[in-house]
């Protein structure tokens, strides 16, 4: 029982342990808070509920089906992270832009108050969840833990429950930071919020940058051998 339990409690420190240095949802919740303009705080509170149940789908199925799904369509990790790198990258790049990002506020501001329940749904999913929220890096970290999972039926069974719980934090983590982002820009003021945001903004380009170069790199590795 011992091991049982040092094993489900490995394995539920492992998972947010990992996924929450890479998702980073504090550094990512000014570019939310900037996405959404100045939505009515009912909507932006229902954006950041929904962003976390896509999340907390996103990665579950990233760790328990993940690797089986590239597998049928011969797909490599190293180019998932490239492919992610590039999306991440040029997401970083438009919020840098200030036209770009401002025409984003502004289209956003002015339909947030008139989105359905299926607007919200649609646009909660993209671009929020995938790939600002949960991109490429976070779903090839999650593929990677679910193919350590062990075979036997016992242990896989204690380290999924475990792992489910690990991604139940995860998820509950991003939805704090984007429930109380508002809050950080009060507490901030419009230039501190201003200049946090085009800080991630910056440092979510050079996520992408670098997602991409490690898939890059791991493809030349393949070539020379």
């Amino acid at each position: 029982m011992s091991i049982a339990l040092s094993v489900f409690v490995k394995a539920l420190v492992v998972v947010p342990v990992t996924l929450l240095p890479i998702l980073n949802p504090i550094a990512v919740a000014p570019i939310f808070l900037s996405m959404t303009g100045p939505m009515d705080q009912i909507m932006a509170n229902r954006l950041a509920k929904r962003i976390a149940f896509n999340c907390f789908f996103l990665l579950m199925g990233a760790v328990f089906v993940g690797s089986y799904v590239l597998d049928f369509f011969g797909i490599s990790l190293p180019i998932v992270r490239v492919a992610g790198g590039i999306v991440v990258g040029m997401a970083g790049w438009k919020l840098l832009n200030d036209q770009g990002q401002d025409k984003l506020r502004n289209s956003v501001a002015e339909s947030a108050g008139n989105w359905t329940k299926e607007e919200l749904r649609r646009h909660s999913f993209y671009p929020f969840s995938f790939p600002l929220t949960v991109g490429p890096g976070a779903i090839a970290t999650s593929i990677t833990l679910g193919a350590q999972l062990p075979t036997k039926p016992v242990d896989w069974l204690i380290t999924g429950i475990a792992a489910t719980i690990g991604v139940f934090i995860t998820s509950f983590a991003i939805y704090l930071s984007y429930r109380f982002a508002r809050n950080l820009e009060s507490f901030l003021g419009d230039v501190g919020a201003t200049v946090l945001m085009r800080l991630s903004a910056f440092i979510l380009l050079c996520i992408g940058i670098e997602i991409g170069w490690s898939g890059i790199s791991e493809l030349l590795e393949d070539l020379k051998l």
